[in-house]
């Protein structure tokens, strides 16, 4: 299967030391004081609350006290699929905790209109073989996302123990009873023998720290809470026909509003695209599934598709393999293996790899600068939109209607890169360059805390391990474990999302294999009769600095990109850095993690035990 290449400007045409000089211009005027905060605390009100629910009414019930073997903090796609392994490990004395009002995570929450998922959703949803569910097409629909969670949930038995509205307050490790004591906001007393932190990435909304933004007597609210008794229509049918005579700012140009953006253009009086940084938006090719495809499908074609993009979107594409996939994400190295076959070559020579890599990443984004020309008619509007970075620096979208929107003269792009954000707000409205512009509603969509510290993404009051150690102190610098997956002082805790593993491109396979590795140990736990497993510091202290060795040099994004939540908002050593990661590849960290299953002795573990429990 041959790849076929993208229509990108020859390379003659690219002069990359001038980008390069225009991308540090474009950096350098977005970086704001490191003492000057971006993002506050969301406002203790409903529209921004993220604790309130607009979808689903709370049930009283009253408070449990139980014990637990497992307790799963989360319902999204990490705490969905490790039940679902729990259940194949034979674990069945688990809980979903979330304070959502069902399965979905941030599908739940997310319903904002022209919701949909940005990359390929036959590599994006789990279990899909397990299930026997093939998505409407390439790109799914929110709602049809969230429909798929109510199918595992049922199909898989999940239902029955979930609690849902539920959230957590503390987690304390009990030595005594060995024991984790979770503490909730609905008076519960749960100890169980297991946790799981499965909250995922995108659970803790966040809305900029606008001076006078309490000020605002108008309409305010998140995104991922959008109230459509205010603007009319449903998520299902996005009709915003209440927004007729309303003038309306969306602040934000990351994947969510290029998604809305459309829909509030084509009903509201007025709108006011505030934007810090462009996204780079390229054409969405959504076709809705294939029937005789999806007959033609053979058992393992699941895997054979996301181990395709890994290599496509990551690594390197095989010759002859083909990407499976053709969107934005694996362009650069579809293109560079049309380009490799062209000249007959047998491989890239990794030597090469690199600065061939580089140089086809900058046509890329010429092309996609093309784009913008070549759509929006204002020039200093189109200009204004260019994306001027490398393509990682900022999540990679496509939309077919959001850059036409600009040219409809209901619509204003606010551009507040030279100002590094919105100036202020007033009771009437928002101030830009001076001038106060009255609107009626602020909707934010500026995303969740992605990379921000611990306790803020996690919204737990206090997570304290064995001595009363506080993972909140012990992590403060990033994460220290064994596998990404564990960590010394916190027996019996398990972590998943972008913790000092392996990375790939298809984030639900990796939390999913997290969640895995997690019903091993636990499983393997019950059967042997351990009452607490944790990593010893000599195993942990051997694996970070193993991790040290191969971990990925991307130094180049803290010094070339502007600001975003990839690195908390511009820090030059983000803890929490996003993309901290295996060098050595996905496939060999999963065969790290394998040889350590398959030779059976928890190798860098500390193991306290006890008469046999019952798993």
């Amino acid at each position: 299967m041959k790849c076929i290449k993208t229509d990108v400007p020859a390379a003659e045409a690219v002069d990359i030391p001038a980008l390069k000089a225009k991308y540090r211009a474009e950096r350098a005027k977005r970086m704001r004081p490191q003492d000057k905060t971006e993002f506050a605390a969301l406002a203790d009100k409903t529209e921004t609350d993220h604790t309130f629910d607009p979808y689903t009414p709370i049930t009283p019930r009253e408070p449990l006290d139980e014990d637990l073997d497992v307790a799963i903090l989360g319902g999204g796609w990490s705490g969905v699929t490790t039940a679902f392994h729990l259940k194949q490990a034979g674990v069945e004395n688990f809980r979903n905790i979330d304070h959502a009002g069902d399965f979905g995570g941030t599908w739940y929450w997310n319903r904002y209109p022209g919701l949909q998922c940005d990359n390929d959703a036959y590599c994006y949803m789990p279990l899909l073989e397990e299930t026997g569910w093939i998505p409407a097409k390439q790109f799914d629909d929110g709602y049809s996302i969230y429909d798929y969670f109510t199918k595992i949930g049922e199909q898989f038995g999940l239902y029955e123990k979930a609690l849902f509205h539920t959230l957590i307050t503390g987690l304390k490790w009990d030595e005594e009873i060995k024991r984790w004591r979770v503490s909730t906001n609905r008076g519960d007393n749960i100890r169980a023998r297991f946790i799981v932190m499965g909250g995922g990435t995108l659970s803790t909304p966040k809305v900029p720290s606008v001076p006078g933004v309490d000020t605002f007597k108008g309409k305010v609210f998140h995104t991922s809470r959008w109230d459509y008794d205010y603007t009319g229509g449903d998520w299902r049918n996005p009709v915003l026909d209440k927004l007729k005579d309303k003038r309306v700012a969306i602040l934000g140009t990351g994947a969510t509003s290029i998604q809305a953006v459309p829909y509030l253009g084509k009903y509201c009086k007025e709108l006011y695209v505030i934007q810090r940084t462009p996204s780079s938006v390229d054409v969405r090719r959504n076709l809705p599934t294939d029937p005789e495809w999806a007959k033609s499908l053979k058992p393992g074609w699941h895997d054979e598709r996301r181990s395709n993009f890994q290599r496509a979107s990551n690594e390197i594409i095989i010759p002859g393999e083909g990407d499976l996939v053709e969107d934005i994400w694996t362009e650069i190295n579809r293109n560079l293996d049309a380009d490799r076959d062209a000249a007959g070559e047998d491989m890239i020579p990794m030597a090469e790899y690199p600065a061939r890599r580089e140089a086809m990443e900058f046509r890329v984004m010429e092309r996609l600068r093309k784009r913008v020309s070549d759509t929006v008619k204002d020039p200093v509007t189109a200009e204004a939109l260019k994306p001027y970075y490398n393509f990682m620096c900022k999540r990679p979208v496509s939309n077919n209607e959001y850059y036409p929107t600009f040219n409809q003269p209901n619509v204003t792009l606010i551009d507040v890169a030279e100002t590094q954000g919105l100036e202020a707000m007033t009771e009437k409205g928002f101030i830009h360059n001076g001038v106060e512009h009255e609107i009626d509603c602020m909707i934010f969509a500026s995303g969740y805390e992605v990379t921000s510290s611990l306790k803020t993404r996690w919204g737990i009051d206090a997570v304290d391990g064995r001595n009363d150690v506080s993972i909140y102190d012990y992590w403060e610098q990033g994460p220290r474990t064994l596998h990404g997956t564990m960590a010394h002082n916190f027996p019996n805790m398990f972590f998943q999302g972008y913790v000092q593993g392996g990375l790939n491109g298809t984030t639900t396979l990796m939390f999913s294999k997290q969640g895995y590795h997690a019903a091993h140990i636990i499983s393997e736990a019950l059967n042997r009769g351990y009452s607490a497993v944790e990593p010893s510091q000599e195993g942990q202290d051997a694996y970070i600095k193993r991790f040290a060795e191969v971990e990925l040099d991307l130094s180049h994004i803290f010094e070339t990109c502007p600001p975003s939540y990839f690195t908390n908002e511009g820090e030059t050593n983000a803890p929490w850095f996003l993309f901290r990661g295996w060098g050595l590849g996905w496939d060999d960290f999963q065969n790290l993690l394998q040889d350590w299953r398959d030779e059976g002795s928890m190798q860098g573990m500390r193991i306290d035990t006890e008469e046999k429990v019952s798993a």
